[in-house]
């Protein structure tokens, strides 16, 4: 009873507390009364110093969380952070609110180009946003140079990157719909994306990112799993993800519904059910197989409950490989021993994984995965099974 306690809690903190650094919410999308302008003077001089585009005038008082507009998904408001990145608030019906995308763009973009470009997802872990992998990474400087858009959709801090079942109802949220459809398609009418995708992510993104590879065939060439769960209907799974929804005071089954009666509906958002429809894409996992402090720890950092993620990760990672050798699908493992359910793990593992990216996109420098050795341990394999 005592090691089910800790599983349970293992996962919550695994599903929607992606790390132990208190998450800020970014103050320029702050809610302001209906009628008042937002446009202040550091959104102009960033506009300014950055691209030359600029939000519709009319839609400066639209602000993120606030309700969707009628009809049909569409881009309100722009803003220039920098250069490169520029965030959207997009009116979606299929979350309905207004709900931010943040974007890095390749040198030489522009809406009016006579190309269009790669696209990278990368996707947010539980308990986080849109901004995680700006405000904890240096995504911006490490692909100052890549020939593709980088795209950083918010996902809701517990949702899973599904279209919640509502018991039958369907209806908000539809992350799924969110991603795949309205982002995907704004994206390539008005802002030059192209069709040769991969996507990645970290924790709860690490999930969606290889559900959403799984689930529409064809759309990414490259998947990329840091520390998530890849087998939703294993031993012990679906209370977990129960029980970490109800952590964020969700109702528990309006996500997927109940996992004994609903399990057509489980089935359909398990990574290992939809496996089969994996082959063709890169394919790259990661996980520690412990609690264990790692080489990226700094020493004397205290332990915290969210590190159990590692082990629970692994359990299920390890069933998605039984299940991909066993269809004869080739895919990368990296099961490296100690090591915490923190950032410095997953950007180690995302720049492992960096050169299958660009060959995925097409780019030059993509090759097999880089072999980290001076900061790993465990087992690293290509899972390239015989006929």
């Amino acid at each position: 009873m005592r090691s089910r306690a800790l599983l349970a809690l293992a996962t919550t903190v695994l599903l929607v507390g992606s790390n132990a650094t208190p998450v800020l919410a970014d103050p320029g999308w702050s809610l302001v009364p209906d009628g008042k302008s937002t446009t202040t003077g550091t959104d102009a001089q960033q506009a300014k110093g950055g691209r030359p585009t600029a939000a519709p005038k009319t839609a400066t008082n639209y602000m993120a969380g606030q309700k969707a507009l009628p009809g049909s998904a569409r881009v309100v408001r722009e803003r220039w952070l920098s250069p490169r990145m520029l965030d959207l608030l997009i009116s979606s019906p299929s979350i309905g609110l207004m709900t931010p995308v943040r974007l890095l763009l390749p040198k030489g973009w522009s809406k009016q180009a006579n190309r269009t470009w790669p696209v990278l997802y990368l996707l947010h872990g539980g308990a986080d946003n849109y901004t995680s992998w700006t405000r904890m990474t240096d995504i911006a400087g490490f692909t100052e140079n890549l020939d593709a858009m980088v795209v950083m959709p918010e996902a809701g801090r517990a949702g899973n990157y599904s279209d919640w079942y509502n018991g039958g109802k369907g209806g908000t949220p539809a992350w799924a719909t969110f991603h795949t459809y309205e982002v995907r398609r704004l994206l390539e009418i008005g802002y030059r994306a192209g069709t040769r995708r991969a996507v990645a992510g970290l924790s709860m993104g690490a999930y969606g990112a290889m559900k959403y590879a799984a689930r529409y065939p064809g759309m990414f060439r490259f998947v990329g799993a840091y520390s998530g769960i890849m087998a939703t209907e294993i031993p012990g799974i679906p209370a977990i993800i129960m029980n970490a929804q109800a952590s964020e005071k969700q109702d528990p089954k309006a996500l997927w519904g109940d996992p004994v009666r609903d399990r057509r509906i489980w089935a359909a958002n398990d990574p290992v059910a939809l496996a089969p429809r994996l082959r063709g894409v890169s394919i790259y996992m990661s996980s520690g197989t412990n609690s264990f402090m790692g080489p990226l720890d700094p020493p004397g950092s205290p332990w915290h409950p969210a590190h159990l993620g590692e082990p629970i990760s692994a359990y299920t990672v390890k069933a998605l490989s039984k299940r991909l050798n066993s269809l004869g699908i080739q895919h990368t493992l990296n099961l490296y021993g100690n090591g915490t359910h923190t950032w410095p793990y997953w950007i180690r593992e995302f720049k492992n994984s960096y050169p299958m990216i660009l060959a995925a996109l097409g780019l030059p420098g993509g090759g097999p995965p880089k072999l980290d050795t001076t900061d790993r341990q465990g087992d690293w394999q290509l899972a390239n099974p015989r006929p």
